[in-house]
C-alpha cells in the first residue's frame, strides 16, 4: 500500500475524499470518455511525464481531474477499467514529489485525494484523483514545455500562444507597454487635473510620468507607456492606431429589440463614435446613452414608449468597467448596443485569471489594466474607488429595481474574443430567484423539475423557459433527445466536471 502517513508528512494532506463526491467522480468515469477536465491513467514509470503534461494543462485552461489507476477508455469499460494504484505505487510517490518541484511557476491549490472502491478482479483497493484548479498565471514544466488543454487531450503550445494567454490570464497587460507618441501630446488638461488631484507640482511630464511608473525606457530612449496615453491623450485611439490597437467607444441604438443586417440597418441615428481619454469617455459615454434612455423609444406595433428603468449607477458601471478593464491590445472598440428591452456592453478581450462569467459577481477585484484602475482614482472625481465591489453593486440595484441580474458571456467564436454584458430591461418574475438558484446549485433544469419547483403546468413551464431561452437567460440543450431537453445558464457552458464535483460544505 502507499505510505499516506508519508504523503502527510511531506505537507500533500491526502484525504480519503467524500464519498457524495467520490462516487460522482467515479460515475463520471465510467459512462464517459476523457473531457477538457477530466483525465484517467494507469500508474506506470512512463505514466509521471504524461500526467506532469496534463497536470500543466489543466491550470493552463480550465482546471479538472487527474485520476489514477484507471485505464484508457478505449481499452476497456466499466469497471474493466479499474486498476488501482498498487501496480506501481512508487511512479505515484515521484508525480506527487514532481508537482511540487517541476512546475514553474508553481501551482498552488493541487489537492490530491484518494478514494477506496471495488476494482476490475473484485479486489478493494484505491484510486487517487488528483484536482488541479484554474490557475490565474502560467505554467510550464521545468525543461517539460507548456501546455493546454484540449477537448481530450494536451497540446504543448507555442511561443506566441504562450504570450497570447499571459496576457489573457492578465500576466502580461498592454497598458504596461511603451509607445511612440510624443510626451508633448499627454501635456494636456486632464494631465493637469491629474496633478490637481495627487497634489503635484507641473512640472517636466516626462519626469513626472517615469516617477510614477507611467513611463520607461526602452532601447535607452524614454518612452510613455500606453496606459499613460489612455488616460492623458486627448486622441488616444488616434495615436494608438499606429500600434494597430484602438480605444475607443462606439454606440449603437437600435429600433425594437434584434439587430436587422442588410443595406438599410434599424439604427434610429447613425452610430456615435467617442474618443478621449479614460476619465473623460466614462462620463461622455454615460451621459449620451443617459439621455438617449430618457427619450424613450415608440414601439411599432403599439405606439407606446418604452420605458426604461435601469438603475443610473448599473449603467455607468458597465460602461467603466468595459474602459477599465478591456484588452487593449486589440484591435476593436468598446461597443455600446441599446435595444427596446435591453443594453449590451461590448468589451474586447475575455475575462482576466480565474474569473468566469458564473463566478464574476462574487469574485473579488483582478485588474487586467491595474495602471489604469490606480490612476483613476487619484483624480479629484474618480469614476471607480477600485475596490472590488463594482460588480456586486449592479447585480444588488437590479435586483432591488425588480430586473433580471445582468448577464455575463464571453465571445470566443470571432475573430475578436470579448465580453458581453447584457441589462435586460424586463421585470424579473418572482419565480426567477428560486429557479436561478436551483441551477446554481443543481445544474440544467427540465421542464419536468421547473414544474415541481413552480407548480406551473407542462405547458406554461414550457412557455416560461422558451420565454427565458429568447432573453438569453437560458440556452436549451437537446443533445439527449427532445424528451429530455435541459436548460443551462449561459455561464454555465463551460462549467464542466471540475464544477460539478465538490467536497462536501463547499
Amino acid at each position: 500500500m502507499i505510505d499516506y502517513p508519508k504523503l502527510l508528512e511531506n505537507g500533500w494532506g491526502m484525504s480519503p475524499m467524500p464519498k457524495a463526491m467520490a462516487e460522482s467522480l467515479l460515475d463520471s468515469v465510467l459512462q464517459g470518455r476523457e473531457t477538457l477536465q477530466l483525465e484517467t491513467k494507469r500508474v506506470s514509470g512512463k505514466m509521471v511525464g504524461k500526467a506532469l503534461q496534463t497536470i500543466c494543462a489543466f491550470a493552463n485552461t480550465h482546471g479538472g481531474w487527474l485520476m489514477l489507476g484507471v485505464e484508457d477508455f478505449d481499452k476497456a469499460t466499466g469497471r474493466d477499467r479499474l486498476y488501482g494504484v498498487q501496480e506501481n505505487p512508487e511512479a505515484v510517490d515521484e508525480l506527487l514529489r514532481k508537482v511540487r518541484t517541476n512546475f514553474t511557476p508553481p501551482i498552488s491549490g493541487i489537492q490530491p485525494w484518494f478514494l477506496m472502491t471495488e476494482l476490475r478482479d473484485g479486489k478493494l483497493d484505491q484510486l487517487i484523483c488528483i484536482q488541479v484548479p484554474p490557475s490565474d498565471k502560467v505554467h510550464s514544466i521545468i525543461d517539460g514545455g507548456t501546455w493546454i488543454r484540449l477537448p481530450a487531450s494536451n497540446r504543448e503550445m507555442v511561443a506566441s500562444e504562450i504570450t497570447d494567454l499571459s496576457y489573457r490570464r492578465g500576466v502580461h497587460s498592454a497598458e504596461s507597454e511603451p509607445v511612440d507618441v510624443d510626451f508633448d501630446l499627454l501635456d494636456t488638461g486632464v494631465w493637469r487635473l491629474f496633478l490637481q488631484g495627487r497634489g503635484l507640482a507641473s512640472t517636466d511630464i516626462a519626469d513626472q510620468l517615469y516617477r510614477i511608473g507611467l513611463a520607461k525606457k526602452a532601447s535607452g530612449v524614454l518612452k510613455p507607456l500606453r496606459a499613460a496615453v489612455l488616460l492623458f491623450a486627448d486622441h488616444p485611439g488616434a495615436l494608438l492606431a499606429a500600434s494597430g490597437t484602438r480605444a475607443d467607444v462606439r454606440v449603437f441604438h437600435y429600433k425594437g429589440t434584434l439587430e436587422q443586417l442588410g443595406d438599410v440597418p434599424n439604427l434610429k441615428r447613425p452610430p456615435k463614435t467617442f474618443s478621449g481619454q479614460v476619465y473623460q469617455l466614462i462620463s461622455q459615454v454615460d451621459a449620451y446613452v443617459q439621455d438617449e434612455l430618457a427619450q424613450g423609444l415608440t414601439l411599432a406595433a403599439s405606439g407606446f414608449q418604452t420605458v426604461h428603468r435601469y438603475p443610473v449607477r448599473v449603467i455607468k458601471e458597465a460602461i467603466t468597467n468595459a474602459l477599465i478593464h478591456r484588452d487593449y491590445r486589440l484591435n476593436r472598440d468598446v461597443q455600446i448596443r441599446i435595444f427596446d428591452n435591453r443594453i449590451e456592453v461590448i468589451s474586447p478581450g475575455l475575462f482576466p485569471g480565474r474569473i468566469t462569467a458564473a463566478t464574476v459577481h462574487k469574485m473579488g477585484s483582478f485588474s487586467r489594466n491595474p495602471l489604469i484602475a490606480s490612476n483613476l482614482r487619484e483624480f479629484p472625481v474618480p469614476p471607480n474607488v477600485d475596490a472590488g465591489e463594482g460588480v456586486r453593486m449592479m447585480f444588488s440595484l437590479m435586483r432591488a429595481g425588480n430586473l433580471y441580474p445582468p448577464q455575463y458571456r464571453e465571445i470566443r467564436d470571432q475573430a475578436q474574443e470579448a465580453i458581453v454584458v447584457t441589462l435586460l430591461n424586463e421585470e424579473r418574475p418572482p419565480v426567477w430567484e428560486q429557479v436561478s438558484d436551483w441551477m446554481d446549485r443543481n445544474g440544467p433544469i427540465s421542464n419536468g423539475a421547473l414544474c415541481q419547483i413552480t407548480g406551473l403546468d407542462t405547458l406554461k413551464s414550457s412557455k416560461q423557459l422558451q420565454k427565458w431561452v429568447v432573453q438569453g437567460l437560458l440556452v436549451s440543450d437537446d443533445t439527449r433527445g427532445k424528451r429530455n431537453t435541459v436548460y443551462r445558464k449561459p455561464s454555465q457552458l463551460d462549467a464542466d466536471l471540475l464544477h460539478d464535483i465538490q467536497p462536501e460544505g463547499s
